[in-house]
């Protein structure tokens, strides 16, 4: 396993972050491929055995039993001190607005909530799940300063957010003597590059840490062209993001086969090793041992320059879709 600073922070994660959406008991009318806590801490114990220590998690999946599913896999397997947990916050809720809470204390709330699901004392990394719209970023700002100076968070991140919001928010943050956000999780992969028109570019010179979901669109990026999994089928969500873009996508899932059979490696590596020349730690979710053993392989593959042209040059401009496209 090979490692890195997270953008400006002391934190020193693995280059592969395990996501944990697929980890949590199954919730009517969400996903329904979701591991059971037996399964769940097999994997991440197999993680941890093959140096992964970055765990990523969010209080809505699957309404909060990843992060005990997670929290418990920890204490069991490994120190806290080994390990760097993110995990994420939701907006405010229209209950809450109606009810006055305050985004300061939302946060508070949320952190509450998730640490004792967590069963630890902070989270080295809290992060924004998606920009709240209905809530001045300065209080959500203010409530993240203070749980930093209670040591319930060592450092912040954002999730789901454009470039210009990144920048306004760290430049208030700076301006009240606030923390900044070091490292954004955003939606990029090889069939979805949107990140690189501006917020690749702005995190680069400024070194907050890109750690992108989706590294392998759903598996699309990880499988023959056209091949299904119960997962593909089942997650809406996932096909409103890669369904209507699938007849260009394709040709670009070829060429990941085909370079994976030059290599007699499999499209998982070639995949994330693209990725990874272009962020800190792609997070990659797992429900197989040899999901995490493709993943870590994919640190050693190094591909050329040219093969990474070879890899781009196909990718046309995709509509934001997901969160990112939502009308506020």
């Amino acid at each position: 396993m090979k490692y890195t600073l997270l953008g400006h922070s002391d934190l020193k994660v693995s280059k592969i972050c395990l996501g944990c959406m697929g980890f949590g008991q199954a919730q009517s009318g969400m996903h329904s491929w979701t591991l059971d806590e037996q399964a769940s801490k097999e994997i991440i114990e197999h993680a941890l055995d093959q140096g992964i220590n970055f765990f990523d998690t969010a209080m809505s999946y699957s309404a909060g039993t990843s992060e005990i599913f997670l929290g418990s896999a920890i204490q069991d397997h490994a120190l806290r001190k080994d390990v760097v947990i993110a995990t994420k916050f939701l907006p405010r809720t229209k209950e809450e607005i109606e009810a006055e809470i305050s985004g300061q204390q939302h946060v508070e709330n949320c952190l509450n909530a998730s640490l004792e699901r967590l069963k630890m004392d902070y989270v080295d990394l809290y992060i924004l799940h998606m920009w709240d719209y209905h809530t001045p970023i300065e209080d959500i700002l203010e409530g993240l300063h203070h749980m930093i100076v209670q040591g319930k968070v060592k450092y912040i991140g954002i999730s789901n957010c454009y470039a210009y919001q990144l920048a306004m928010a760290n430049d208030i943050a700076r301006a009240k003597g606030y923390e900044p956000f070091i490292s954004v999780q955003g939606h990029y992969n090889l069939i979805f590059r949107e990140e690189e028109r501006e917020m690749k570019r702005y995190c680069d010179e400024n070194g907050i840490a890109l750690t992108p979901y989706s590294a392998l669109a759903s598996g699309r990026l990880a499988r023959h062209p056209g091949k299904q999994t119960k997962r593909m089928e089942e997650d809406s969500y996932a096909k409103g993001k890669y369904d209507a873009t699938k007849d260009m996508d394709i040709q670009i899932i070829q060429r990941v086969e085909a370079l994976a059979k030059k290599h007699g490696v499999s499209m998982t590596e070639v995949s994330l090793a693209w990725l990874m020349t272009k962020v800190a730690s792609p997070i990659v979710g797992a429900t197989k041992l040899q999901h995490i053993d493709d993943a870590i392989k994919a640190c050693q593959l190094v591909l050329s320059d040219e093969e990474i042209v070879y890899l781009e040059e196909l990718y046309q401009p995709h509509r934001l879709v997901g969160v990112m496209a939502d009308n506020h």
